[in-house]
Parts: structure tokens; sequence; C-alpha cells
């Protein structure tokens, strides 16, 4: 179904990956005539859909994402991930690199299309997407990093599990021993499966995922990237360390426009203090940070004239 508004025409669309499963997704296209730069947008971790919603948990990025974009002259392309939405398949057997390749799979196509600038199109990521949008910055004309981290992913997995549980109310703080001798129990149990999904704690879990998420190391892929680099990541994010971005700065070989901004959240969200998951369902019910959809516009409509 097509939709039109003044500033953007949205389209559904199916993007063919590797194996010839059909992603579906949503191409938004400027107003006036094309061929147009464009925006690879991909959401975070967990089933998500292409706009960044996991049943009750609605970060609703997508949408106005895309809007912003179009305002500012720029289509983009977003899809459900594997098994999600309306795209066919199993997601808890879907890999990591499965989502990576995916990913990459959405890259060619949006740039073999007609109404866009093959050679002005690039990739932006939040959270898990950060890191495939650092894999396929590449082959990107700019990137835009949102709440990406720059270490191995068990290191980032344990700082996150740290400061999550820091934010536990008083009273349950005196279980955090207990709770961190779980957790490495169960990262332990992960990582030693063998099958693509596994019962932890009785829950069916995405095992391949993340023994693959585990092991990566964004670093490599950071000095890989010659196209111009924005990371962005909130000073209230408790799942994503701040102090990662001085690493991007200093692994990109032409530098990167970091930012580390003020009570930002990891659901881009503004907050008083470091906000924990058990304050996401208040945060959620405002819409994304206007002025960061604004500024992430404006800084790759400089990039992808």
């Amino acid at each position: 179904m097509d939709l039109h508004s003044r500033d953007a025409l949205e389209t559904d669309v199916t993007v063919a990956a590797d194996d010839g499963l059909a992603l579906a997704g949503t191409l938004t296209l400027p107003a006036g005539p094309g061929p147009h730069p464009a925006v690879l947008c991909l959401p975070g971790s967990g089933r998500v859909d292409r706009d960044s919603n996991a049943g009750r948990v609605r970060m609703n990025l997508g949408a106005p994402l895309a809007a912003a974009l179009a305002r500012h002259g720029i289509a983009s392309l977003r899809y459900d991930r594997r098994g999600v939405g309306a795209s066919p398949g199993d997601w808890h057997s879907v890999g990591f690199h499965d989502n990576r390749t995916d990913a990459a799979a959405a890259l060619r196509a949006l740039r073999a299309r007609p109404e866009i600038r093959a050679n002005a199109v690039g990739v932006l990521g939040h959270s898990e997407g950060a890191l495939h949008a650092i894999a396929l910055g590449a082959d990107a004309a700019a990137v835009v990093l949102l709440a990406a981290y720059a270490r191995p992913g068990e290191q980032a997995v344990r700082w996150q599990g740290a400061r999550l549980a820091a934010t536990l109310p008083r009273p349950l703080r005196p279980l955090l021993p207990v709770l961190r001798r779980l957790a490495t129990r169960q990262l332990a149990r992960v990582a030693a499966t063998t099958t693509d999904s596994a019962r932890v704690c009785g829950v069916r879990v995405n095992a391949r995922w993340w023994r693959e998420l585990l092991v990566h190391d964004p670093r490599p892929e950071l000095a890989r990237i010659t196209a111009p680099v924005l990371a962005v990541t909130g000073a209230n994010d408790v799942q994503v360390d701040a102090g990662d971005l001085d690493v991007i700065a200093a692994l990109v070989p032409g530098g990167a426009d970091i930012r580390r901004v003020p009570g930002l959240t990891h659901v881009l969200r503004p907050a008083d203090g470091p906000a924990s998951p058990l304050s996401y369902g208040r945060l959620l019910r405002d819409p994304v940070d206007p002025a960061l959809l604004t500024d992430l516009a404006r800084w790759l409509a400089t990039r992808l004239r």
C-alpha cells in the first residue's frame, strides 16, 4: 500500500535475502523528483519490526525517523526482521550473523532501486543495528551509530548487566551478588550451546544469536570505515557505555563526529537520570526526541549530497 503525505511517499516493498526469503519493509521517498540519496535504517536487538517495536515494547522509531529524513530530502528503507511482523521465518533460530547478512542484502537492494542515487546511500543503526551499520560502513556513503559499543560483545553485555543492576530498587540490591552469579552461569550455558535456540531458565532464547554476539568485536570493522561517521550515545544510557564514543573516534581512520547527548537514554528519550528498563514503559509514552531526529537528518543531508 502506498501512503502519501505532503513531504513523503511510503511504499510497501520486499527485499530478497541471500537465501531467497522475502523481508517485508517500507520504502519512504521524499517529495519531488529523484533519484534521491537514501539511508538504510537498522533497529536494535530483539523481536523488533521495521519500526523498532517488539510486542508491548513500542519504541516507534522507524516512522518518525523516516519522516525526518524525508523532510531533508533523504529516502529510507526499513524492514521487519526474519520471523517478525510481515517477514516469514522463525525468529528464535536467527543468528547475529543472519541479521548482518540480511542488512547487507537490504543495502544492495536499496542502492539498486531506480529512485535512489546509488553513490549516496548511507546506513543508520541503533544498538544491535549500529553494530551491523559498522560492518556495512566500509560500503556506505555515510554512517550513523546510535548507542553503539566499541568492545567485544561479552564485555559489553557484562558492562550492561552491571549498570542495570545498579538501577535496581534499593530493597533488591542485597540480591546483587546472587544475581551476578546467576547471570554468569546463564552466559556460560548459552555460550556452551550448539543449537540455534535453547531454553534458559525455561525460556526459549536465540542461542546462536547470543553465541555470535558474545564473541563479536566491532573494533576491526570500525577501522575499515572511510565514510563520514556520526556516533551518538545518551549520557543516561545504561545499556551502552558512552565512553566508547572516544574509542569509535580513535578507530575510524578519518575520525568521527561523536556526541554524548545530555539526558538521552537508550530508548532515545530524555530522562532526568539513568533509566533502567523498569522506566522504559513510562519513557516510551513520549515520542523519540524530535531534536535528535532533526540533528541526524541534517547531518546526513550534508554528507549525502
